[in-house]
């Protein structure tokens, strides 16, 4: 098989396009060609005006060998690559040890999963409810007020990915494509077969539910056991006579304990609690930079006309979205972040008298409002230095500034575009209506951030003006506050084995422990350390990934 890659070709081009475009590409007959499919598609909208969808393909011919003699050094003509997963391990028939995954987003998803593939028989701990009776609670917060600390956007089968755009898309090496594995993984769960070849898929909340439902079922085929419910209160460490410290279980929060000399501990960049845990344990953290901002909400019309011009409403193209990046002469960087096209801003607090912001798109994307983060980033150097777990209460505090600003209840403080450049509180909406439940309250926005942070985006946004016609329309809706962008900490693992570099058998992983950033990393992320358990498990021989993973 050949892998052919930058086949452009038009927009609206016919069917027979692509035949036509490889046999010119190889410059063969048609009778050589035995057969194609696409890889991936992307597309090139930098011009509206001319907007090209950009395929890889893989392709089969008659006489292989010596078409890629006659490519020699061209990196668009090349063997495909064995994108299969190949398990690293197997679990004897006689293995009684269980290990124990702490979390059930999508880094613990995929560990459990892929443990449970090779015959390990895990434990999945998850201090929320099942997806189904979570996502009741999380409309609980939306439409009536009312808070679950431990089931919402946060806690709960399926992570905070679950209640998000479900983008499946990162920039991180996979030279493994590990990415395939777990894009494969969720199209046998029930995705729409179309992520393995569009260049930035997606799924939506309301598919992700049943999916997460589906591939629980798959686990639990396997031998995996879930507990819902079952908060971790406490790691069970022992420490030899030469000080080394091994993990043997876990307490739970109703007192029982599990007993287990690998665990995963995947719980998401929100386990505040369990962060002040293990820190209080003794397991090695340091806090990291992470960034803090507001939604911002357009007309997906206005978007979708910016950067595709004519072709705005294309089915091929569906909503667009957008990324923006800012230096400002104050040192620091503002930047979109988790754009949801077509979407909604949702409340994303686990903490009662705080308000948090995030952003959730269906599959569909149809929701008349674009909005994404726009964040400006902090660090521990700068804004909160002194202590590992510094970063959580920076987060808090303007948690808690954003609820008094929002009027003391879970409603969210909003100001239109124009008010926060001008400096003055809002008192009335304009075109732009905002889509975050249970609701906003009109006020000035600079009582719940920085003033580093309002001035980084109050230089920021004529800047991504003058990108996108018309993003600095004065009755676009500023909603605060986001800071859930990453994880505040990171707990230190060694590159080649994956544990904590002072408790052994302890596996930090995911986003909660600053080695991933979205649905796709995490799960790879998953994947990555389930395969460095059960080799340590099966021969004791390590694996490593020596660099955290960003979105």
């Amino acid at each position: 098989m050949l892998r052919l890659t930058e086949v452009k070709l038009p927009l609206d081009h016919p069917e027979s396009g692509l035949q036509a475009a490889i046999l010119a590409k190889l410059g063969i007959p048609a009778e050589e060609l035995l057969g194609f499919t696409v890889f991936r598609r992307a597309c090139d909208a930098r011009k509206s005006s001319s907007i090209f969808l950009i395929y890889s393909l893989d392709v089969q011919v008659a006489n292989e060998a010596a078409v890629l003699e006659r490519f020699a050094g061209n990196p668009q003509v090349s063997l495909a690559p064995d994108t299969t997963y190949h398990f690293v391990a197997q679990a004897a028939v006689t293995e009684t040890r269980r290990p124990i995954v702490i979390g059930t987003g999508p880094c613990g998803l995929f560990a459990g999963l892929l443990l449970a593939q090779m015959g390990f028989r895990p434990i999945l701990l998850e201090r929320g409810k099942a997806v189904r009776e979570r996502t009741k609670d999380t409309w609980g917060l939306w439409r009536q007020g009312r808070l679950d600390p431990n089931s919402n956007v946060q806690f709960g089968e399926g992570g905070a990915g679950t209640f998000s755009d479900g983008k499946l898309y990162s920039q991180i090496k996979d030279p493994r494509h590990l990415a395939r594995k777990v894009l494969t993984e969720f199209v046998t769960a029930g995705a729409p077969e179309e992520i393995l070849y569009v260049s930035k898929p997606h799924i939506g909340t309301f598919r992700l539910v049943k999916m997460v439902e589906n591939m629980r079922a798959t686990m639990q085929a396997l031998g995996a056991e879930f507990r819902f419910q079952s908060k971790v209160e406490k790691i069970l460490v022992e420490t030899d006579a030469s000080g080394q410290r091994q993990v043997k279980g876990v307490q739970l929060d109703n007192g029982e304990t599990l007993h287990g000399e690998q665990v995963i501990l995947a719980v998401g960049h929100s386990a505040r609690d369990t962060f002040q845990m293990l820190f209080d344990q003794g397991v090695f953290m340091k806090a990291k930079p992470f960034s803090i901002g507001v939604r911002i909400e357009h007309p997906q019309t206005l978007i979708d006309k910016a950067r595709f011009g004519r072709f705005a409403g294309h089915p091929l193209l569906g909503a667009a979205d957008y990324k923006l990046v800012h230096h400002a002469d104050n040192g620091r960087t503002a930047y979109s972040f988790c754009m949801c096209p077509g979407g909604q801003v949702v409340a994303a607090t686990s903490e009662p008298g705080r308000v948090v912001t995030n952003g959730m798109s269906q599959y569909s994307r149809a929701e008349r409002n674009a909005n994404s983060a726009l964040v400006v980033d902090v660090s521990p150097e700068r804004d909160f230095p002194g202590h590992p777990l510094a970063g959580i209460e920076f987060q808090r505090y303007w948690e808690a500034k954003a609820f008094a600003a929002g009027g003391g209840s879970y409603a969210a403080p909003a100001q239109l575009l124009g008010d926060f450049l001008a400096g003055r509180p809002s008192t009335a909406f304009g075109s732009v209506l905002p889509s975050y439940q249970p609701g906003v309250h009109l006020t000035d926005l600079s009582l719940c951030l920085p003033e580093f942070v309002v001035d980084t985006l109050r230089q920021a946004l004529p800047a991504f003006g003058r990108k996108i016609r018309g993003f600095d329309m004065a009755d676009a809706i500023l909603t605060g506050v986001e800071t859930r962008t990453s994880s505040p900490v990171r707990i230190e693992r060694k590159p080649d084995d994956l544990q904590s570099i002072n408790t052994r058998g302890l596996y930090p992983a995911g986003e909660g422990a600053g080695y991933a950033g979205g649905i796709l990393s995490a799960a790879i992320d998953g994947i990555e350390v389930a395969e460095a358990v059960a080799l340590n498990m099966t021969t004791g021989m390590t694996t490593g990934m020596t660099q955290p993973r960003t979105r």
